[in-house]
């Protein structure tokens, strides 16, 4: 999890750090208060570094950006396939 806040923290230049970034917490406005370009930037980036397909019009977005745990938990099922 903390690998993803350091990935988060560093592809968008937050003043965040990740160590602060809560698991629960929503990246998506209120939150974190990323907007939907950072989700794209951080979907980039995630599918680079962990070679995954997140896709803009996947159905499951709003859940998997939901929060830094979320994202986590889908980075890791999905490595898991």
């Amino acid at each position: 999890m903390r690998e993803v806040a350091e990935l988060v923290v560093s592809a968008l230049n937050l003043d965040t750090a990740a160590a602060d970034i809560q698991p629960d917490e929503p990246l998506y406005g209120e939150g974190l208060g990323l907007d939907s370009i950072d989700i794209l930037e951080i979907a980039l980036v995630l599918s680079k570094r962990y070679g995954l397909q997140l896709r803009a019009d996947h159905e499951d977005n709003t859940a998997i950006f939901q929060s830094l745990r979320s994202l986590t938990e889908h980075i890791a099922l999905q490595r898991s396939k």
